[in-house]
């Protein structure tokens, strides 16, 4: 039986989202309905994407009882709000990376969806690419002995986009890029919470952070060394760096195809799409929806890839890398 969406939000994300259900095998995903703020722009939505209905509020597609899950791409500050409408409802939900704007109403959604007993997971993407199953696998098998150091950066030319600038939109590099490679450090070592986050950076006029470097203390005499910044394009790969050798993930680090280690190149290539996608690489957004089916089906509450306990453990880092550079949100 197909796993039956609804997409909350008719933007550029959602666009990507329902365009890489289609590389799925047919009849493993149903696109049953859209909803946006206006039902013109979820009708336009709709029949341009192959979407069954569309709504023009977020309550009326709570209500369908076709939808099964739903995808949030809304920004970041609606994520709270429309993930306890979606949850209340009995819907599971896949929400946009970051999961809420702060640790408190990060713990409250997932507060509500275990006592509502319905699926909840942060959609950080990255963490279901081939890319990142396979060095996980090289890690815990020892090719580059013990984890020393992580480095990693994303850095984008993005000043003059709304949504990384504007405080009432969730602006700031830390919740769009630098979620990125906080995540990719909590991967390498294991979940574990840091025993330090040493943070510094810059604000906009606007009093958001556009740039920042923080540093990560672990214990076992582990670091993760990270940038982000929306000023300009860096690097944007990543480093395992053990005692007997290291892991290059290639750019782009948050989406990678492949990856350097001692014991060779590893390559998993994304396939090819007539579907256009606003977003480099976005064809992998199907490597999550596979695993909200596999977790819906096997009747998890939360993916093991990305727990709520990792989710939390992210968000506590996000807020004070924020608090220490200086970024106040209403």
């Amino acid at each position: 039986m197909a796993t039956r969406w609804g997409i909350v939000s008719a933007g550029l994300i959602s666009s990507d989202f329902v365009n890489a259900l289609k590389l799925l095998p047919p009849g493993e995903h149903r696109l049953v309905a859209v909803a946006a703020r206006s039902l013109e722009r979820a009708k336009s939505f709709a029949t341009k994407n192959g979407v069954e209905k569309a709504y023009g509020s977020y309550e009326d597609l709570a209500k369908d009882p076709d939808v099964e899950v739903v995808y949030i791409g809304t920004i970041h500050p609606y994520h709270l709000p429309v993930g306890s409408l979606m949850i209340q409802a009995g819907k599971h939900v896949l929400c946009e990376k970051p999961m809420c704007m702060s640790v408190k109403e990060t713990k409250q959604l997932i507060k509500l969806a275990k006592e509502k007993k319905v699926f909840l997971m942060e959609a950080v993407w990255s963490r279901f690419f081939p890319v990142y199953h396979e060095m996980t696998k090289r890690i815990k098998a020892g090719e580059i002995g013990d984890v020393v150091q992580v480095l990693s950066s994303f850095g984008k030319s993005l000043e003059h986009v709304d949504r990384e600038t504007k405080r009432e939109l969730g602006a700031g590099t830390t919740l769009d890029l630098g979620i990125y490679t906080v995540q990719f450090a909590t991967l390498v070592m294991g979940g574990e919470k840091p025993e330090k986050v040493l943070a510094g950076g810059h604000l906009s006029a606007h009093g958001i952070d556009e740039s920042t470097s923080t540093t990560l203390v672990y214990s076992g005499r582990r670091l993760a060394s990270l940038a982000s910044t929306i000023r300009a394009d860096l690097p944007s790969e990543a480093f395992v760096i053990g005692t007997k050798g290291t892991i290059k993930v290639n750019y782009p680090m948050w989406c990678p195809e492949s990856f350097e280690s001692p014991s060779g190149k590893y390559e998993s290539l994304l396939p090819k799409s007539n579907h256009s996608f606003n977003f480099g690489n976005s064809q992998g957004l199907m490597y999550e929806a596979v695993e909200v089916r596999r977790c819906i089906k096997e009747g998890l509450l939360e993916s093991p890839g990305m727990s709520h306990e990792e989710s939390l453990t992210i968000a506590e880092i996000m807020e004070q890398i924020r608090r220490q550079v200086g970024v106040k949100y209403e």
